[in-house]
């Protein structure tokens, strides 16, 4: 949903309709569209003092506007920290920041909510400037100590507080790291107070941005906020190959897209029977072998040991895959429990539906032709024919004029 003509001052955006308002110069997770900004408050209803507001990556903290300041979104502010001060834009301005509140089970007395503390001035700003351009040449130093102290760990982001007092190292590691040495290391090499932060693969993905396999930018990156767990047996119930190459995404778990679909699969597989149980025949026991959601289709297969029911070494013949209707398998498990048993799974077969018509591709702007451009030539060639075609002849038995004499 990006949109590049988005602004803060007041330019129609293309993509998400916001008319400029989102504050961050483009469509991204850090958005907040104010669908309260149309409503006026009653007269004499004071203005919600705490506002949203946002840092590097996604990080997003709640203020109190004490001082009464009139902030909008987009605006540049000094915030109260410990130690010193940070810089940061206003993200969430009004009632919208009530209902935040609530959605993150904050109280609006917490004693985590900071004050703001000013507007910030140029001086700020060209220090802020100043210590974003350290970030990525310390991200690199930082590696390198880690690797001479010998340790597991990967060092993957760098943000320096406002006014350059602290810095926090974002790194990710498998199991818990000693990093004391490391931090004297960083504070002699940097002067400023150190804070190491572990955090996930996904939230690593989510900092750094990227592209994902299907060509579009990474979920985490964007939109998606709320990283939730992912199981292989998503993949089984939407009957995907458990290949981990195909199902990691750039962080190397499982991609996040595997749940979006998962609970209409979930829904669609309730009225199905259960593939663990094999169907008797008078011609042996058939075994499942794959299932098709879509067309409510189930596919079974002879075992070789056709007295014994699928186990490890009962391996499906090279028969013909017989499919039935969801209704046929039911059909035929409410006989066994009854001890009738079908003669053949041939007879319960399910009719395929026709074959879909294959209509004719018409490439109607001829691109897929090699010589496509060929008929352009011929016709230029054409043309010089046939003026020359159309100049007058010259007659062979007419004289030739005379010369005049001087």
């Amino acid at each position: 949903m990006g949109c590049g003509t988005c602004s803060t001052g007041g330019g129609v955006s293309s993509g998400c309709k916001n008319n400029g308002t989102c504050g961050t110069s483009g469509c991204n997770k850090l958005n907040v569209h104010n669908w309260l900004s149309d409503i006026k408050l009653p007269q004499g209803y004071p203005t919600f003092d705490i506002v949203e507001v946002r840092f590097k990556g996604s990080r997003k903290e709640f203020y109190k506007n004490s001082n009464k300041l009139d902030f909008k979104v987009g605006d540049v502010v000094a915030v109260d920290t410990n130690p010193g001060h940070d810089i940061g834009i206003i993200s969430m301005v009004g009632e919208l920041v009530r209902f935040q509140l609530r959605k993150k089970g904050v109280a609006e007395t917490s004693p985590d909510i900071g004050n703001i503390l000013r507007m910030a001035h140029e001086t700020d700003l060209k220090k802020w400037n100043e210590m974003k351009s350290l970030e990525f040449d310390t991200m690199h130093k930082t590696r390198t100590i880690a690797l001479e102290l010998r340790l597991e760990m990967k060092v993957s982001d760098v943000e320096f507080q406002g006014d350059g007092r602290k810095a926090v190292f974002y790194y990710t590691a498998d199991g818990r790291v000693d990093f004391r040495e490391l931090i004297k290391r960083l504070a002699v090499a940097f002067k400023v107070k150190i804070e190491m932060k572990q955090i996930g693969m996904r939230q690593e993905a989510s900092r750094l941005g990227g592209i994902g396999s299907c060509g579009r930018e990474l979920c985490c990156s964007t939109w998606l906020t709320d990283f939730k767990s992912v199981s292989t047996s998503a993949g089984r119930y939407q009957n995907l190959a458990l290949n981990p190459v195909k199902l990691a995404g750039q962080c190397g778990k499982l991609k996040c897209c595997l749940n979006y679909e998962l609970d209409s699969y979930l829904d669609a597989l309730k009225d199905f029977p259960d593939t663990n149980i094999s169907l008797q025949t008078e011609k042996g026991w058939a075994n499942h072998i794959k299932t098709d959601i879509f067309k409510r289709t189930i596919w079974y297969a002879y075992s070789r040991n056709k007295n014994r029911k699928d186990d490890e070494d009962s391996i499906q013949v090279d028969e013909a895959w017989q499919p039935l209707s969801v209704e046929r398998v039911k059909e035929i498990l409410e006989m066994n429990k009854k001890g009738v048993k079908p003669p053949d799974l041939k007879d319960y077969t399910r009719i395929e539906d026709e074959p879909v018509k294959q209509v004719d591709y018409a490439d109607a702007a001829a691109q897929d032709s090699i010589t496509r451009l060929d008929h352009l030539k011929r016709s230029k060639k054409k043309k010089k024919r046939s003026n020359n075609n159309n100049k007058p002849k010259p007659n062979p038995n007419a004289k030739p004029n005379a010369v005049a004499k001087s």
